[in-house]
């Protein structure tokens, strides 16, 4: 999977700390988290981005990422401090935020 955005190595950094995957490839303007046997993601540059807005289907979210975690207020703060912002939208078990970039994922737990 690759993630289009301006500025791959920030949006790789984020997502790192998010999901505990290091950055094992960096080109400037191709990045990849993941780790052997673990499933990878790569973040693009796409300058002229124009991200998503949730939940308008003039600019739709194209994909977006499901985190199952253990613990939602825990998840939820960390994601927060790591610049991620809540967006509207939840259920019983799911949560939507986006990433400092726009794009839209949702933190899910059990």
């Amino acid at each position: 999977m690759a993630i289009d955005c301006p500025q791959p190595r920030a949006l790789a950094e984020f997502y790192s700390r998010l999901l505990g995957l290091e950055i094992t490839y960096d080109e400037g303007d191709w990045v990849t988290i993941g780790s052997p046997g673990q499933p990878r993601v790569s973040f693009q540059q796409a300058p002229d981005l124009l991200p998503p807005q949730w939940p308008d289907p003039q600019r739709p979210q194209q994909m977006h990422l499901d985190v199952t975690v253990d613990d939602i207020e825990a998840a939820e703060e960390q994601a927060l401090a790591l610049g991620a912002r809540r967006l509207p939208g939840e259920g019983e078990n799911w949560r939507v935020y986006a990433d400092p970039v726009g794009h839209p994922f949702c933190l899910v737990w059990d």
